[in-house]
């Protein structure tokens, strides 16, 4: 099958019809109907699946071994993303493989196609928390706690989805079985729409994370307060915000966003006595700390100005990644001198790109819209990408 036509299987999955897009999130019921999905899928092709200590997903196309073809992404998304980012990854793992069997190829290498687990981090709030896992790039007690916004923990989710969670943490044994991690997605920008080229292969990812304001103040009710006598955390929360992007646009190439706030206990009626943001900070280089200090800093002036509180945690953080030279190098002289194109947006091919050799390939996306409804990619488009994503596999496990 084609990837578009896996898209299209899959297209009523998880629609979010609040917010438009889809809402499919770590082992929610529209990822879990995905997960089973995909388990199908794979097992239609004669791949073995097995899910990993970690929550992750891999169909192996021969004896899983050592010096292994690893290709795919997740199947989570943000609240009210796109149909592409992540399953494009997938689908386009399927249908390389089944186009390489239909052709009579036999790897001679083990080659597997991989679901990562909460790779947007839209449920428990760390991105490509699967590979970070596997990694040990994140310790497994402060994944097993991690809680989503009804309390429940990462731990519990997964133990209902049946993963154990007290296995959870870095998988030596199953990391050391990867020769080389490649990872097709859509492209989250319009290089491609300006180069007018389908595909292109990833360079770098800039360095990026993501911290937690917590402003505390004194809750009361907002008609019998006077504004002299408050403690109002949401004026410290708003005037956080409004430094992020002013503090932001000083940074060369900087990428500061506040994307949630959550005051407590969130009555129209009641001055607010916690309130909770998170900022996503991006910056080339060693620069992403120093903004975020800059942040805190004028958080912290503007709580005290009002007579509040702020603590400041750091929930996730990646340095710069460049991808293997090597790898880089042979994508592009089997795929025909495709662009080569960095980007400002995470993915599990970073996090693995400190273990093994890494790489990635992206589709064009004619919108440069991504996380949102807006996101797209042409069928054409989606059918190079796997072509292409194919010719590598090939190559790689002839």
């Amino acid at each position: 099958m084609t990837a578009s036509g896996f898209l299209a299987e899959i297209a009523g999955v998880g629609r979010d019809p609040k917010r438009g897009g889809y809402s499919r999130h770590a082992f929610d019921a529209p990822e879990h109907d995905l997960r089973e999905w995909f388990v199908e899928r794979a097992l239609g092709l004669g791949l073995d699946v097995e899910t990993d200590r970690n929550g992750n997903i891999w169909a192996w196309w021969g004896p899983p071994g050592r010096n292994a073809v690893v290709t795919g992404s997740h199947l989570d998304s943000v609240p009210g993303g796109g149909a592409f980012d992540g399953p494009l990854g997938v689908v386009s793992g399927l249908s390389a493989v089944e186009a390489l069997q239909t052709n009579g190829f036999r790897p001679r290498r083990p080659l597997a196609v991989v679901v990562f687990a909460e790779e947007e981090g839209g449920r428990f709030g760390v991105p490509c928390l699967g590979s970070r896992l596997l990694t040990g790039t994140i310790d497994a007690d402060k994944a097993r706690g991690l809680r989503d916004a009804d309390g429940v923990t990462f731990a519990e989710a997964a133990g209902k989805a049946g993963v154990d969670p007290a296995r959870m943490g870095r998988d030596t044994e199953r990391l050391d079985r990867i020769g080389q991690f490649l990872e097709l997605h859509v492209e989250q920008g319009r290089g491609l729409i300006d180069l007018g080229a389908p595909v292109a292969v990833g360079s770098t990812v800039i360095a990026h994370g993501r911290w937690r304001f917590s402003f505390a103040g004194q809750g009361n009710h907002a008609g019998a307060t006077l504004l002299a006598d408050r403690a109002d955390p949401m004026l410290p929360a708003a005037a956080t915000v409004t430094a992020v992007r002013r503090l932001a646009a000083q940074v060369p190439d900087a990428r500061a966003t506040v994307g949630r706030l959550v005051p407590t206990p969130g009555g129209t009626n009641v001055i607010a006595s916690t309130v909770d943001l998170w900022l996503d900070a991006r910056v080339p280089g060693q620069g992403t700390p120093g903004l975020v200090a800059e942040i805190s800093r004028a958080a912290s002036e503007a709580a005290q100005e009002e007579g509040c509180r702020v603590e400041v945690t750091r929930e996730s953080y990646s340095g710069d990644v460049v991808f293997d030279d090597a790898l880089r190098r042979d994508l592009g002289g089997w795929l025909g001198g495709p662009p080569e194109l960095p980007t400002g947006a995470g993915h599990d091919a970073a996090i693995l790109a400190g273990f093994v050799p890494a790489g990635m390939l992206y589709v064009r996306n004619p919108t440069g819209i991504s996380h949102s409804p807006e996101e797209f990619a042409e069928a054409g488009d989606v059918e190079a990408g796997a072509a292409a994503l194919a010719t590598v596999l090939e190559r790689l496990a002839r």
